[in-house]
């Protein structure tokens, strides 16, 4: 028998960080799922909520990421308001780049609801052109990395 919906069961947990993130009642379509167009904005947020913990300040002045590309593959929805986590594993780090892993849990771990990727670009803020993330960024972003992923040499 296909199914469209793929295995979803436990996952490993032991790479990147976990973000709690809370799902509320605009959030659910109406079959009463987490409706897809918010996954997106779940994973952005739990991202946010990392990088602003790990002491990252939001100045266009002087840092612009800009997302490149973003893949959403759904598992099994997410049923009702509650609570979910995100895995966020850096799985690519490029000079100007860095690609995520995504993945939406069960806050038992015994569920992915839907997993995907997210690629930034860091921007010049006066030409908008790609320039190289600078070591405090990679600082930061530690405990972020998967394995044998490491930051570009300079």
């Amino acid at each position: 028998m296909t199914t469209l919906l793929g295995p979803a069961d436990s996952t490993d947990t032991t790479e990147g960080v976990v973000r709690r993130r809370r799902i509320y009642l605009d959030d659910i379509d109406g079959y009463g799922m987490l409706n897809n167009t918010v996954y997106p904005r779940i994973f952005d947020q739990a991202i946010l909520d990392f990088w602003i913990d790990a002491g990252w300040r939001l100045d266009r002045s002087t840092s612009v990421l800009a997302v490149r590309e973003m893949s959403v593959e759904y598992h099994r929805p997410v049923l009702g308001i509650g609570d979910v986590d995100v895995q966020i594993c850096i799985v690519r780090a490029g000079r100007t780049s860095v690609t995520y892993r995504l993945r939406l849990l069960s806050p038992d771990h015994a569920v992915v609801h839907a997993e995907g990727t997210r690629t930034v670009v860091s921007l010049d803020p006066a030409t908008l052109r790609p320039t190289p993330l600078d070591e405090e960024m990679w600082a930061m972003a530690a405990p972020l990395l998967g394995a044998g992923v490491a930051p570009p040499s300079a």
